[in-house]
């Protein structure tokens, strides 16, 4: 009742609402609190896509363990909650004879991991698969997939809200006490009060593990840059192709990966920064990237970029050691109640479900669990029009005459699916949340097109003034005063 939760968990990211959305399948008051103005607003909206094996993860680590696990089940989820995926296979290229050498421990830890669909492919089998690849050699893992982690994160998080868990965004955490057995969380200006802390804070875990009384942690930030590439390039690549991974950096090298939507990714890079807001892209790191992307893929060209950006990982390894820690999922040993899951780098994306479900049995031995009868294994997403047959369009457009006005023309996203977006169960009206669930403004022309379209639907259809819309929530405004 009011404030008062049994659970919350701290942080809106993939794991943070994998977790909420396992919890509510419980008999459990639950909410989450996020800092920003939507899910997956840091490094779940900012990676690659890929739906990793597991094979580069250590031996008898929780990341090897829980990877795998959430390799072999992720398609499942994604039919659950009608999310893109798309098993590609992936290679990791070798150059030389030492790469060849990389493989090989490669495949050995993979094996040792429990990856299935692993072999070595020749040159020849190479240019096969993926005929403007370079290389002498490469190891297939048949097992590897790609998915859109945004939207994967929207679905987790809305099927959670039709199971009950309330989310509160832009209720940023600056407050941890306990009294009694319970915690007072001061976020948002406002007091939230729960039995146990789930802390999914991502880049902040060390700061909500201090707040908490847990001051056993430091999260070091690493830096990864991306370039986006135009659809056209979908050709040059099937599949996410990797180099073979050097000892000590904090990445697994800059690599290739075509997106569910047609796009090719370059990166990421791998750099060690002093702040975790840091989302810059430079130009040195930006032009080796390319200068390495092309040495995978020698046909894409400079013309092809449409866009940059940057993700942060959130280590437990600091610059001096660099490589990878492991994940700690466990309820801290000095702050009672407290849940710690924290250094969730990659594949946290991959291992977010088997993640909750640890987090749950965490929970269970310490309370009684009851399941719900009425959870709600599904979630249905925005229809695509795009993808429709003629037929289909055909008899939309006649039912629901927005169908039929293209407000994206790069994406060839329609007024419905912009509307769709609007009126998503969590209450998000940015233009980036509109933009990450409809996919307008994400063509060659980055919304100078369709933005001004969507401002007009905000305004007319659903009343929202011109100052209050805004990019990604508070201090993001773009109208001042009278515009034109």
């Amino acid at each position: 009742m009011g404030n008062h939760f049994d659970i919350i968990i701290v942080g809106a990211g993939a794991v943070g609402c994998a977790v909420a959305r396992e919890l509510s399948k419980y008999k459990l008051d639950i909410a989450v609190l996020e800092k920003e103005s939507d899910v997956a607003a840091g490094t779940s909206g900012r990676n690659s896509a890929v739906v990793h094996a597991g094979f580069n993860n250590k031996t008898g680590s929780l990341m090897a363990k829980l990877c795998v696990e959430g390799n072999l089940g992720f398609e499942k989820v994604c039919r659950e909650l009608d999310v893109p995926y798309k098993k590609t296979g992936k290679l990791v290229v070798a150059f030389d004879e030492s790469d060849i050498k990389g493989i090989e421990r490669l495949m050995d830890g993979g094996k040792k991991n429990g990856v299935p669909g692993l072999s070595f492919i020749d040159e020849e089998e190479v240019r096969r698969l993926e005929p403007h690849v370079g290389g002498i050699g490469a190891m297939l893992s048949s097992s590897t997939a790609i998915t859109n982690p945004f939207i994967y994160t929207v679905a987790l998080a809305e099927n959670a809200c039709a199971n009950g868990v309330k989310f509160y965004f832009d209720t940023e955490v600056r407050g941890i006490t306990r009294r009694e057995n319970k915690f007072r969380i001061n976020a948002g200006g406002r007091h939230y009060y729960c039995r146990y802390i789930i802390n999914a804070a991502g880049l902040y875990s060390d700061k909500i593990s201090s707040m908490a009384g847990d001051k056993s942690y430091k999260i070091y930030p690493c830096r990864g840059q991306y370039y986006i590439l135009d659809k056209r390039t979908s050709k040059y690549l099937s599949m996410p192709v990797y180099p073979v991974p050097r000892p000590g950096i904090g990445g697994l090298g800059v690599h290739l990966t075509p997106t569910i939507e047609g796009n090719i990714l370059i990166g990421p890079s791998a750099e060690y920064i002093k702040t975790k807001c840091d989302y810059a892209v430079t130009q040195d790191v930006m032009k080796q990237l390319f200068s390495e992307a092309k040495e995978l893929l020698p046909p894409i060209s400079i013309k092809d970029i449409i866009r940059n950006y940057s993700g942060i990982r959130s280590k437990l390894v600091g610059p001096k050691v660099g490589g990878f820690g492991d994940f700690v999922i466990e309820e801290s040993q000095s702050v009672a109640g407290l849940i710690q899951l924290i250094g969730i780098e990659s594949p946290g994306l991959t291992s977010s479900v088997p993640i909750s479900r640890m987090v749950r049995d965490i929970i269970g031995s310490k309370e009684d669990l009851t399941l719900k009868p009425e959870f709600i294994n599904e979630r249905k997403g925005i229809k695509e029009f795009r993808l429709l047959s003629t037929e289909e369009k055909d008899r939309l457009v006649r039912e629901c005459p927005e169908y039929g006005e293209i407000v994206c023309r790069c994406e060839q996203i329609t007024k419905r699916e912009v509307m769709d977006a609007i009126e998503n169960p969590l209450g998000v009206k940015t233009l980036a949340g509109i933009k990450y669930r409809a996919r307008a403004m994400m063509g060659r022309c980055q919304g100078g097109y369709c933005l001004t379209r969507i401002v007009e639907i905000l305004t007319k259809e659903y009343g929202v003034p011109l100052e209050e819309i805004t990019l990604r929530g508070k201090e993001s405004g773009l109208f001042t005063g009278k515009v034109k």
